[in-house]
């Protein structure tokens, strides 16, 4: 730890170090905040020591997944972030992909190192069609690729959890976006506990949840310390970190992009709040971080990573990642059938 720091700061930080590093127990919500309230110059003591967590919670391997969306643009839901709302004047216009392409995305996905393959449709909640699609689409990607198939399709009802579940899905992904006191300041078109039970619900399947977080949406320190506190409490199986990527056409187009500082102060919190949990690396972190920050978030808590485009921005060259991981010595989880 850096003797320069005034007496307060290591303080928070050697106290981090005993309940979370030693004991294994999260940081709750106001520790969280004394985290993301250091001063620059306590950076690199949080980054090494959410590293030294993920390392003795989480082990060394580093999960690597892929996603394509099987239906982009034209939903109805007003998230302010999102350039596939079909509310806002977004150059983003509705397509759909068949099967073959799925197939085909399933497989370069493997080929490049991957063991996670994620369907996802900008939808509110998937219909009878698209469900029918998706069940297509996973039964033809098993016969052929080897990887684990996660959906993330919006909200669901019972009987589309346990349909999803039934076909051997491995993960759902639902995200919380952002905590819940500023959540109706980015979406108004349906409700935080609507989220909660999906959340929920796939939990009680079986089916691992993969719940993330959207930051640098102008929310406060407070509330980002509040957010990691409510992932926290679902105990999510991952938790992709998404950094906002202002979208034209979106409300928040204007937002000013994340400091890389801050970004790299977050990632420390949220593996602080989840010392066991998947901490993916997901959307925005390119403009954010840069190639060297992405290199300290890896030495910071983060152990998973989207690797590829997104849904609608484009992403690092996978290859860039997995040269990365080579660099740091760090080895790929290798595919487990664990349904």
């Amino acid at each position: 730890m850096t003797t320069s720091l005034p007496l307060q700061d290591r303080s928070i930080l050697e106290t981090a170090r005993r309940q979370v590093l030693d004991q294994g127990e999260g940081l709750a919500e106001e520790q969280l905040l004394d985290v993301l309230r250091l001063p620059d110059d306590a950076l690199p003591d949080i980054l090494e020591l959410a590293h030294q967590v993920r390392l003795r919670h989480c082990g060394e391997e580093v999960e690597v997944e892929g996603i394509i969306s099987i239906k982009t643009g034209g939903c109805p839901e007003d998230c302010h972030f999102c350039s596939q709302s079909g509310v806002f004047d977004s150059p983003v216009r509705g397509v759909w992909l068949d099967v073959p392409e799925l197939v085909k995305a399933a497989k370069e996905t493997a080929a490049a190192g991957a063991t996670e393959f994620c369907i996802v449709a900008a939808v509110r909640g998937p219909d009878i069609k698209l469900m029918n699609q998706v069940k297509f689409a996973i039964d033809r990607i098993r016969q052929e690729v080897d990887i684990n198939i996660a959906c993330s399709l919006g909200m669901l009802t019972r009987r589309q959890v346990d349909q999803l579940a039934s076909w051997g899905v491995h993960r759902y992904n639902h995200n919380l976006e952002t905590a819940r006191s500023y959540f109706p300041r980015v979406v108004t078109t349906h409700t935080y506990e609507e989220r909660l039970e999906t959340c929920a619900m796939v939990k009680d399947a079986g089916m691992e949840l993969c719940c993330g977080a959207l930051i640098g949406m102008g929310e406060s320190l407070e509330q980002r310390a509040e957010l990691a506190a409510q992932l926290a409490a679902l105990e999510p199986h991952e938790v992709p970190l998404n950094f906002l990527n202002p979208r034209p056409g979106t409300p928040l187009q204007d937002q000013p992009i994340m400091k890389g500082k801050d970004a790299l102060r977050a990632i420390a919190a949220f593996r602080l709040a989840m010392p066991r949990t998947v901490l993916r690396y997901a959307g925005g972190r390119e403009l954010a971080l840069g190639d060297l920050g992405t290199r300290d978030g890896l030495l910071g808590g983060i152990n998973a990573v989207i690797v590829g485009n997104y849904l609608t921005t484009l992403g690092r060259p996978a290859t860039a990642d997995l040269n990365l991981l080579v660099d740091l010595n760090m080895p790929i989880k290798e595919l487990q059938k664990t349904l």
